[in-house]
């Protein structure tokens, strides 16, 4: 867990020059459904469509497309 005091408004002094990404980001790394959610997809090889899809709609955001490694690499 985090172990900045989240009531302490210097604690939150970095969100006023971030980007709107860095902004979401800062709220996504402390929830908790998100973390699980985002095990769920790694744990699998390869997830299906449906199952990135339904991560990306509840969350809003994307994975780039995986490059294809050559046999052996």
């Amino acid at each position: 867990m985090l172990s900045i005091d989240w009531r302490a408004s210097a604690a939150y002094d970095h969100t006023k020059i971030i980007p709107a990404a860095g902004f979401a980001w800062d709220y996504l790394r402390r929830n908790d459904d998100y973390h699980r959610d985002f095990r769920a997809i790694v744990r699998k090889k390869e997830p299906s469509m449906d199952r990135l899809d339904a991560f990306t709609r509840r969350w809003g955001v994307r994975f780039p497309a995986r490059s294809e490694h050559p046999a052996g690499s």
